[in-house]
């Protein structure tokens, strides 16, 4: 192939298919997607969309689609090459020079292709000779039978150090290829060449296009130093930017909107069998910048699900600093911590999935994460020391690259700050014998009604705005910006928030029915059940959308308008009514914070 992957992607990347094609269909928006008439046959309804969150078109009448790429061909006649050259010109991508040392290596690459493929068969035969007994007894005790083994094309590299190159030879493989695909090590000055893999149980691994270019191998004896060796750096593979299962996980991953981030292979393994298809890992190192953003293709918040002892934290901690610069709105990682002593294999064999299960719904944000690391196990018993909290928190929102976010997680800090250090009960006033009984500006009552925190009064409000978004979820679309902006006081309702704007951000189609699956999939069931026993009122407006979109919006308000009115909510005016129903205190709400009576 004469363009690689990173290119192409970085072309697609830049380029903006909604322009592209509205230079030749007229298309409107409808929340996330446009929409026109096919141009490619003739129809009087808009069946045409055009995403660029998934960067693709497609007719649901002729059921033509594609990227960019195809795009030009089809409508203008242009070969995939010159295709990308136009493409890379407008999107200001330089093209490397093609050589005809560029067409030998190309060449190189495909016959290392087959080189790799044959190790492949070669090691998964040789897992069920005689000399493989070792590797099928660590299976077993690992609870993996034939039939899973066959499933990951698990196998086994021999202990004599030559079988692979005694294999390969005969089947005309030169020492050149079978070095450069990794398979060998070159000869030395006290040895001579040998097999890079002996003795271990094989791990093949995949490229995303499902094509073996490495392997991973685990030692079988106590001894064996390191316990697991990956295949160097090749043409075809390099350990930073690629991820085991990742080919087999990201259809999955797409389908459900979610990956699942393990620690090593026999833990991606046991997810996969246990339910969990979208599940990967890094191979042998810490998460890079490129598995990242490999993650982010398929799902908008991965899930790290790092092992409960300190290796595991590190492990989350360093996926969490990493991730600082990478942040895009929408876009972030949440991390899940298994029991200490527990990794993802041993934790289904002894509990099963919905132990798993359990976990990662309980996966917490990346900003409590960061708190977390700040924070767990430190004495902040001195000013300097809460000082010196403070700079490093400021020093980890200074990494955040987009301005927004940044801005959010300084606010999350500090909140965190305040309620953590700063917030002091007021100083009770000295009793004076025969002073007079000063009045309580707030009466027990209210101190002891929703009213008096506000906390009641949001909820009520909060829920009003999620009820809204369960009716039409395309209202997180088409305001996903003022969405976005609104700080909900109940955790849960905050959660669904964030779950309809990680949704909106990725592409996916927002229909009533496919947002309560997966909000029960995420754990929400009981809160939208609540929410969708005390329903919602029509719209005011005719028109269904602008209506339900105003009725956000009145809503949204008045959250900004209370959130700014904290100090007054302990004034409360004595004819409040405290009946706790919606119905009796909804008037006393809009009088107490300023707002208008609902028309």
């Amino acid at each position: 192939m004469r363009f690689g992957p990173n290119l192409l992607e970085e072309i697609l990347r830049r380029t903006d298919i909604v322009q592209l094609v509205g230079r030749k269909v007229k298309l409107t928006r409808r929340g996330q997607a446009f929409w026109g008439c096919c141009p490619f046959h003739k129809e009087k309804s808009p069946s045409f969309k055009v995403e660029n969150g998934r960067r693709t078109y497609k007719c649901f009448g002729c059921d033509k689609g594609g990227d960019a790429f195809k795009w030009l061909m089809e409508t203008e006649g242009l070969s995939f090459p010159e295709a990308v050259e136009k493409l890379a010109g407008e999107a200001g991508v330089e093209l490397p020079q093609w050589t005809a040392e560029d067409e030998a290596r190309e060449e190189k690459k495909k016959s290392l292709y087959d080189v790799i493929g044959a190790a492949c068969v070669f090691f998964e035969t040789q897992l069920y000779e005689a000399g493989g007994r070792a590797a099928r007894d660590y299976l077993k005790s690992r609870g993996l039978d034939e039939a899973a083994a066959k499933r990951f094309r698990l196998g086994y590299a021999p202990q004599s150090g030559t079988a692979l190159i005694g294999h390969l030879t005969a089947k005309n493989v030169t020492m050149d290829d079978m070095i450069a695909a990794g398979l060998v090590r070159p000869a030395d000055e006290e040895r001579p060449t040998r097999d890079f893999f002996f003795n271990r149980l094989m791990f093949p691994i995949a490229d995303p296009r499902g094509r073996v270019v490495a392997f991973g191998g685990r030692g079988l004896t106590a001894d064996a130093k390191p316990k697991y060796v990956n295949t160097g750096d090749t043409a075809l593979f390099s350990k930073g930017r690629q991820l085991y299962n990742f080919a087999a996980a990201r259809p999955a991953g797409l389908k459900a909107q979610t990956i699942v981030v393990a620690e090593g292979y026999m833990d991606v393994i046991a997810l996969v069998r246990a339910g969990f298809e979208a599940s990967v890992a890094p191979l042998g190192t810490a998460l890079t910048e490129d598995q990242l953003h490999l993650l982010w293709r398929v799902a908008p918040e991965p899930v790290m699900a790092f092992d409960g002892d300190e290796a595991g934290l590190g492990a989350a901690h360093r996926a969490a600093r990493l991730a600082l610069p990478n942040l895009r709105p929408g876009h972030s990682l949440r991390f899940a911590f298994l029991p200490k002593g527990e990794d993802p294999d041993s934790l289904i064999r002894a509990s099963g999935a919905s132990a798993m299960q359990t976990i990662l719904d309980s996966a917490e944000p990346l900003a409590r994460v960061l708190w977390r690391g700040e924070t767990e196990g430190k004495d902040f018993s001195t000013p300097e020391r809460r000082a010196g909290l403070e700079r490093s928190l400021s020093e980890i929102v200074s990494l955040i690259a987009d301005g927004k976010i940044a801005d959010y997680y300084r606010r999350e800090f500090e909140e965190r700050v305040f309620e953590t250090f700063k917030r002091r009960k007021p100083a009770r006033t000295p009793y004076r014998r025969g002073a007079a009984a000063q009045p309580d500006p707030v009466s027990p009552a209210m101190k002891s009604s929703l009213l008096a925190g506000g906390i009641g009064v949001r909820k009520v409000k909060e829920s009003e705005l999620c009820r809204l978004l369960l009716e039409d979820p395309e209202i997180a679309a088409r305001q996903g910006e003022t969405l976005a902006a609104l700080h909900f006081s109940d955790p849960l309702l905050d959660r669904l928030r964030q779950e309809l704007l990680n949704l909106a951000a990725s592409g996916s189609r927002l229909e009533k029915r496919g947002l309560e699956t997966h909000l029960v999939r995420a754990g929400l069931a009981e809160l939208v059940e609540n929410l969708r026993a005390h329903g919602v009122q029509a719209p005011a407006s005719q028109e269904s959308a602008d209506g339900e979109d105003s009725r956000f919006l009145q809503v949204a308000a008045q959250l900004r308008d209370m959130a700014e009115r904290v100090p007054e909510r302990m004034r409360a005016p004595k004819h409040v009514d405290l009946e706790m129903t919606e119905e009796s205190w909804r008037p006393n709400i809009d009088r107490l914070f300023g707002l208008r009576p609902k028309e």
